[in-house]
């Protein structure tokens, strides 16, 4: 479909975005729909945030998605954010209406909706996760809003500990899941946790591209057990495959990272997106 003086724009910021498969993700869908919009990628720093945005607004875009560093750095140049953006203090899509933009997170959501899609269903039962940045207080907050019962969270005792502990108990105030907060190093812990949760949870980057590590011993995993990593490169890292090697399912981030776009092009077309062709067309199996 050739762009028309019509054409929609929607768009990502963030640094770096070269490697995104956004652009893929949204204009195979706007083509396969008939929609008379496109998506492009922009190389923008916390910088020239505010810039870029004067620039959207100017040249009537439609929207706009975030990854980092600017997930929360956006926040302040926005007119409104969903509850649950407010939660999380994270904003992934932006929505523009007549000048006005409206802040929304669409991480947690599209981590859930992958985990249906795979047919593990996880309301009423316990989470433990590990990590408490963007991300992973993202899934988080969904979780805690579709229903899971208990969340406990593992991160490293450091200067941002506090922080997380504050964000457990504001998302235990405004939900009916109960959140906590625990050290990362505490190993005895974290076995009674996970021998506790029906999921257990890497929102962290540990064995992210060549660092073949795990935070969790194999012998921490068991048939019953659903394990989840949030990173899809390598589409296996070590707690996956140790997951897998000791009988428990198993799923990467890849279609967290499809589900969440799927969110967005909802907000901004009123459309779902083709979800089947594009996971043929831009996630096919490594």
């Amino acid at each position: 479909m050739i762009p028309l003086g019509t054409t929609q724009l929607t768009c990502l910021l963030g640094h770096p975005v070269a490697h995104s498969m956004s652009p893929a993700m949204h204009n195979n869908s706007f083509k396969k729909l008939g929609l008379d919009y496109t998506y492009l990628a922009f190389d923008i720093d916390e910088n020239h945030i505010k810039e870029a945005i004067d620039a959207l607004k100017l040249f009537n875009c439609r929207g706009f998605n975030l990854t980092m560093p600017l997930k929360q750095a956006v926040i302040p140049y926005l007119d409104e954010i969903s509850d649950a953006a407010k939660l999380c203090n994270s904003v992934n899509t932006v929505v523009i209406d007549n000048g006005r933009l409206t802040g929304h997170t669409t991480d947690g959501i599209g981590y859930m909706d992958a985990l249906k899609d795979k047919g593990y269903i996880i309301t009423g039962k316990v989470m433990t996760l590990l990590g408490a940045g963007g991300a992973a207080t993202s899934v988080a907050t969904q979780a805690a809003l579709d229903g899971v019962s208990e969340i406990r969270i593992f991160k490293r005792n450091n200067s941002s500990f506090i922080k997380a502990v504050s964000f457990a108990e504001n998302l235990s105030k405004n939900s009916n899941c109960l959140v906590s907060v625990h050290d990362m190093a505490d190993l005895d812990d974290l076995g009674e946790s996970i021998n506790d949760s029906a999921i257990v949870v890497n929102g962290t980057n540990v064995g992210m591209g060549s660092d073949n590590t795990s935070l969790i011993p194999i012998e921490f995993f068991r048939k019953d057990l659903i394990v989840s990593d949030l990173i899809y490169h390598p589409s296996k890292t070590k707690m996956l495959l140790d997951a897998e090697y000791a009988g428990s399912k198993i799923i990467n981030g890849k279609y967290m990272l499809l589900f969440q776009g799927a969110a967005a092009f909802k907000l901004w077309t009123n459309m779902d997106m083709p979800i089947e062709y594009i996971k043929e067309k831009c996630f096919s199996e490594d």
